[in-house]
């Protein structure tokens, strides 16, 4: 069921997601070549608690740590490691929630670490601008499908492939809500976006083929063919005057 926000939710929704934009600004300040992806999770961690809040994704569904940190070919889900060192040259997505006052916050972005190659740093402006473009265009009367097909052609069209088997999603009280956000489809399908809604929408884009490859540990998810993967996200609410994004930082 699609859960439609208050005026008095939506301000609590803002507060969950400025510090879960802040948490995520924290992290991107803090890499640097050599760090390991644990010690990037602490960043992200003690940020969230010293607001007030608690990470929305340590323990959820059993994942032992607060912000999912995947690097290169690995798309979504990556499991902070002290093994894990950053590389110059990486591309490190982070994705990240905040909790609070009973309702998330839930946000992502994939950063360089040093100078990259010309080749991520366009697949990083492709995902980012199809994030942002959907953003702009989403309004009232429109419904999720044009969204989906928007980000598709935005990718496709710059020769990337769009992950299908993991969507964007309703946020609230749950991390998780109704609707599902592909990040594919056809325009004028799926449910009717309405004044109140919110929603996180989260490109994930392959720079090689669409497939993706689950590891055994259950969660870290990687590319088929080993090439590069970004993931962008906000969560946006739908107001009568457009998608205003719930998660940057103050």
């Amino acid at each position: 069921m699609i859960t439609v926000k208050t005026t008095n939710e939506l301000l609590k929704m803002r507060k969950a997601g400025q510090i879960t934009g802040g948490a995520l600004k924290a992290a991107g300040n803090a890499i640097h070549e050599g760090m390991s992806t644990y010690d990037l999770d602490r960043v992200v961690h003690d940020y969230i608690v010293s607001h007030g809040a608690r990470p929305s994704f340590l323990h959820y569904n059993g994942f032992p740590a607060s912000a999912c940190i995947s690097v290169n070919d690995t798309v979504i889900h990556g499991i902070p490691s002290k093994t894990e060192k950053l590389k110059k040259g990486d591309i490190v997505s982070i994705d990240v929630g905040a909790y609070i006052d009973g309702y998330h916050g839930d946000s992502a972005r994939t950063f360089a670490v040093g100078e990259i190659s010309k080749e991520a740093e366009a697949l990083m402006e492709s995902t980012e601008g199809s994030l942002m473009a959907a953003i702009a265009y989403a309004r009232p009367g429109l419904r999720i499908g044009d969204l989906s097909s928007l980000i598709q052609e935005y990718n496709e069209a710059r020769g990337y492939s769009v992950v299908r088997q993991f969507v964007g999603h309703g946020v609230g009280q749950q991390l998780h809500e109704d609707p599902e956000v592909p990040n594919f489809g056809r325009a004028g399908h799926g449910p009717r976006l309405v004044p109140g809604m919110v929603i996180a929408i989260e490109p994930m884009i392959n720079q090689g083929a669409a497939q993706i490859k689950v590891l055994p540990d259950g969660w870290t998810v990687k590319t088929a063919d080993g090439k590069l993967s970004a993931h962008f996200e906000h969560t946006v609410a739908i107001t009568p005057s457009g998608a205003q994004i719930l998660t940057l930082a103050d």
